[in-house]
């Protein structure tokens, strides 16, 4: 196996262990207060391993438990969008026609508004928490899947097997997610999976500014707000949050950037 993808998948299976088995792997409550003076912002130590923020919890178990966040909030939102931009991709690739540019009027709209900032006008109406964050990165991230899905499937409907169903008298909804979709799989598998290190960017950023995850609930992103205002004196704060973000990024686009070179037989054979 290609070794980018060995190690994404290695330690996308270690974060998804640590997710799972978080009530195990976290030392402490993460919404555990310690305001007393000695608890506050101590520095990382065998009974705190990644220190204590300005309240006094854990950085450690908050981290532990903010990779739920994390991976659920890729996961799920990447799915959201993967349904979105197969259906309409595909209907718009197989039909042509008016269908065809009613679909990609559709999605040059959408790419008329920079992503981050519809996401963040959104959230601020609907409301920051979890669920609107995954729901509204994934109703906003479908536009490019779309383009590459229509664009495969312009042409795979050219091809014979295609042609000697439609004779055989099978319906185009048949055709569409029985026949085309699976041999328009391969580039979208790629694009999936560098998406999901797209999203976790995106929930951290929005966890950030205040429009994500909101405390006391831990996320990566919103452990990085407490540390922003102490980074001279308690760097553990923004550190490992920060690493844990760029290693899951990484990772994912890793495992992505294999699978592009293993899908790709011109890439393989230019390596």
């Amino acid at each position: 196996m290609n070794r980018r993808i060995t190690f994404g998948i290695t330690i996308i299976i270690i974060l998804a262990l640590v997710a799972i088995f978080a009530s195990f792997v976290a030392t402490h409550d993460p919404l555990e207060l310690d305001l007393s003076l000695e608890g506050r912002l101590q520095g990382p130590s065998p009974e705190h391993f990644f220190g204590t923020d300005n309240l006094g919890r854990d950085v450690f178990s908050r981290m532990v438990y903010g990779t739920r966040i994390s991976l659920s909030v890729g996961f799920i939102a990447v799915f959201i969008s993967m349904v979105i931009g197969l259906f309409l991709g595909g209907v718009s690739g197989y039909f042509g026609g008016w269908v065809d540019s009613l679909i990609m009027r559709i999605v040059e709209v959408m790419y008329c508004f920079p992503t981050f900032f519809l996401i963040m006008m959104v959230i601020t109406f609907l409301g920051a928490n979890i669920v609107n964050v995954m729901v509204v990165i994934g109703l906003t991230s479908w536009a490019g899947l779309c383009r590459l899905v229509r664009a495969e499937f312009l042409t795979l409907r050219e091809r014979d097997f295609v042609h000697s169903a439609k004779v055989q008298g099978v319906s185009d909804m048949r055709i569409i997610f029985r026949h085309i979709l699976p041999n328009a799989m391969a580039p979208v598998y790629v694009s999936a999976t560098l998406s999901v290190g797209g999203a976790i960017l995106v929930e951290s950023a929005l966890s950030f500014l205040g429009l994500g995850v909101q405390v006391p609930t831990p996320s990566w992103g919103n452990i990085l707000t407490a540390g922003k205002n102490y980074i001279d004196y308690a760097w553990w704060l923004t550190f490992f949050p920060g690493v844990a973000i760029l290693i899951t990024v990484l990772s994912f686009n890793l495992i992505g950037e294999g699978l592009r070179e293993k899908l790709d037989p011109k890439l393989s054979e230019s390596r």
